[in-house]
């Protein structure tokens, strides 16, 4: 592989002009196609063959309700001393919805009064604006019209907040991708010092980001892909591609330092570096398309389409790098010393590896460095052991939302309960005319059950033979006591003469973390396996792929459990601008072992890759960990922090579900580029020596050589060179 790359740098370098018009010309051509073709997201978070999707489907079929349309909540609180039901404030309540009303696709509006739904104290309601369409299709200026006309009851003093099915709070992207690009800049402006080679990683990133971004858009029409998805395309995309420019430049500038020629030099760091780029890129890509082992579509799609972006960054890596590196490489050689470089390798004017300061000091306590390191993160990952999954809700968005304010008002004047209320089908066995009977003590035990607020009677469907009860917890949705009442109203159903299915948002949060829990450990030995089997046939060792899995686990125990101590535990809230305690997203454990498990493969490669190198030439396990921690060492602390950069860009942005995903995958970055790969696994491999690099014989025969080093190249090159010292010679 090393070769072939080796060829295509040499050609990406002399065509540079070509492929960056090809390139600008592909995105044209999807962008339009994208235009056209428009986008159709699909945000079911079902999971088939569940009991709460079993539920829903019986009521769709048995309870129909026909084209319902989306329900805006005017939630509204009385001035103090006052009832929201006294002649005053109901007029003005009627006066804002005959406003309201004037919007054509308002089918129909109803005061709190009407609806009888002002809480005991006469503090608390809300009126019901309903709309000709779903929620989703609610237009913008429908909505605009709402929030302007808010202001008529403001005045009048009524506190009024939004609430129902229609999302006015949408996220709008484009700030928090912006920041991260920025603070990756000013990382590679210092690792560089050059703004003008800062600015490469991220123009090739962009490119190939853009192509697997329009292709998932233009997806969207054909496959269920949820909106989510896009964001973490984008947020792994960029990333990832910001990194792999990075290390291909990285020994560009290397090789420029040695006296290599500008195209010779592009033609072996695509050929080096490149090959490293390609197996990480291929780690990545496995750790996300092994979601699909999960089994759950909406996290299958998600994964597949990382994993296409991923793809496609790696390929206008090795294309477009090489090529702005043909038409601008004279004017990136390393000609200023790199300040990033001294702060991480402080090494004397002969360039002595063993003066490397922070590899010297690993080196020389590497059982002390071993023991605080991996005793951090294991205190770290304590706080796991008692992580909630759960739904985003409207009670997580920022205070300052109009929906946070009403799902708070709702709360408020109902309980808890009235977010996680809880949809019961209930099914009699046996003689139907015994029905009633049955049904009012399965209503009686359901409300005896512990957690229980309310009980409504059983409502019968058209043939009178399947029923539906509501049921309201004293707890909200991501409650652990409203997840037990769940599971104890289904248990009724094995000892009563009724069958039982529950359904609604509790329910199907109970159904989702189940299943991933479930799948969480055959999803990840596959990843761990395929790993080991991966670094093996690299490394050729035993031992290194054991220490570099391990130190996989530790890090991602510890982003987890330091995850659950600020979003779940409600430490350090102000400071990651969250807007109080609540779960885990339920899909953050999964994506961000598939996400991570790429990116930390990578770090290890890059590292590893060097004392290899320098070890199969002087069999010197120490020297190799200095050597490795001195050439590479700097790169990947670079990586890393560009990486955590792009993630913490996205803790900005305000959706719960976005903010809690850059929080955790830039906890993971950091932990295991720095914690582990910068000091745990140089540590260990002291304490190892030259055990590290030990693989049976009999097993070195039959494994693929993959030559990540481009050993290949290298030797090719030494020919060459002493066949040209031959001819003078002669």
């Amino acid at each position: 592989m090393a070769k072939l790359l080796y060829k295509l740098g040499k050609w990406g370098g002399s065509n540079g002009k070509k492929i960056i018009f090809m390139t600008v010309l592909l995105l044209v051509g999807l962008a339009i196609a994208t235009v056209s073709m428009g986008t159709s997201f699909n945000e079911d978070l079902g999971i088939p063959g569940t009991e709460s999707e079993k539920a829903m489907k019986v009521l769709e079929e048995e309870f129909p309700t026909g084209d319902k349309g989306g329900q805006v909540y005017l939630v509204m609180k009385a001035p103090k001393n006052e009832t929201l039901d006294s002649e005053e404030n109901n007029k003005v309540i009627k006066e804002a919805l005959v406003e309201i009303q004037k919007d054509k696709a308002v089918t129909a509006v109803a005061t709190p009064l009407e609806l009888k739904n002002i809480n005991p104290d006469k503090q608390i309601g809300y009126a019901v604006i309903t709309y000709d369409k779903p929620a989703e299709d609610v237009s913008d200026k429908s909505k605009e019209h709402v929030e302007d006309s808010l202001h008529i009851t403001r005045d009048a003093g009524i506190q009024t907040e939004l609430g129902g099915s229609v999302e006015f709070d949408i996220t709008k992207g484009g700030g928090s991708e912006s920041m991260g690009i920025i603070a990756a800049y000013v990382v590679l402006a210092i690792t560089f010092t050059s703004l003008l080679v800062a600015g490469m990683p991220i123009i090739t990133a962009v490119s190939g980001l853009g192509i697997g971004l329009l292709l998932v858009l233009i997806g969207t029409n054909y496959f269920d892909i949820p909106s989510v998805s896009i964001t973490l395309c984008a947020m792994l995309g960029l990333a990832v591609g910001i990194d792999y420019a990075l290390f291909i430049i990285s020994r560009f500038r290397q090789e420029m330092s040695k006296g290599n020629s500008v195209k010779e030099s592009i033609a072996i760091a695509t050929g080096t570096a490149g090959s490293a780029v390609v197996f990480a890129g291929v780690t990545v890509m496995i750790g996300l398309i092994g979601l699909v082992v999960i089994d759950i579509p909406f996290i299958s799609v998600m994964g597949v389409g990382s994993a296409v972006v991923v793809f496609f960054t790696v390929i206008a890596t090795l294309f477009v790098v090489p090529a702005i590196l043909g038409l601008f490489g004279h004017k990136m050689g390393p000609s200023r010393k790199n300040k990033l470089l001294n702060l991480i390798t402080r090494v004397d004017k002969k360039k002595d590896a063993s003066k490397n300061r922070w590899g010297r000091f690993v080196t020389s306590k590497p059982l002390a460095v071993t023991v605080i390191a991996v005793g951090l993160l294991a205190i770290l990952t304590l706080p796991f052991f008692h992580m909630e999954l759960g739904l985003p809700t409207k009670g997580d968005k920022p205070l300052d939302k109009t929906e946070r304010k009403g799902y708070d008002l709702l709360a408020e004047g109902y309980g808890e309960g009235f977010h996680s209320t809880l949809v019961v089908v209930a099914e009699p066995k046996g003689n139907v005319q015994e029905s009633p009977e049955k049904l009012g003590e399965v209503v009686k035990d359901i409300g005896a059950l512990e957690n229980v607020k309310s009980v409504s009677p059983a409502m019968p469907n058209p043939s009178g033979e399947i029923f539906l009860i509501s049921v309201t917890p004293e707890t909200g949705p991501n409650a652990s006591k409203t997840k037990d009442l769940v599971r104890n109203i289904r248990d009724l159903s094995k000892h009563e003469e009724v069958k039982l299915m529950v359904t609604g948002a509790t329910a199907i949060n109970i159904d989702i973390s189940e299943k991933i829990m479930d799948k969480l450990p055959l999803f990840a030995a596959l990843i761990i396996v395929l790993a080991y089997v991966l670094l093996m046939v690299v490394f050729r060792s035993l031992l290194i792929p054991l220490k570099a899995v391990l130190g996989f686990v530790l890090s991602m125990g510890a982003t987890f459990g330091f995850t659950v101590y600020i979003v779940q535990d409600g430490n350090l809230q102000d400071l990651f601008g969250l807007p109080g305690p609540t779960a885990i997203l339920f899909l953050l454990p999964i994506l961000s072992i598939g996400v991570l498990f790429g990116l930390a493969m990578d770090y290890e490669v890059f590292l590893v890759s060097k004392m290899r190198e320098e070890y199969s030439h002087t069999g010197n396990a120490r020297k190799a960990v200095l050597a490795g921690m001195k050439e590479n060492g700097a790169v990947v602390t670079a990586a890393g922090l560009i990486m955590a950069s792009v993630f913490a860009g996205f803790i900005l942005a305000p959706d719960p579900i976005i903010k809690q995903m850059g929080l955790s995958l830039t906890l993971g970055v950091l932990f295991d580029a720095f914690v582990v790969r910068m000091t745990i696994v140089p540590a260990v491999m002291t304490l190892m020596g030259k055990s590290a690099w030990y693989l049976p014989k009999w097993l070195d025969k039959i494994l693929p050589n993959i030559d990540i080093e481009g050993n290949s190249i290298m030797k090719e090159e030494q020919n060459q060179s002493d066949q040209l010292k031959k001819q003078k010679i002669v």
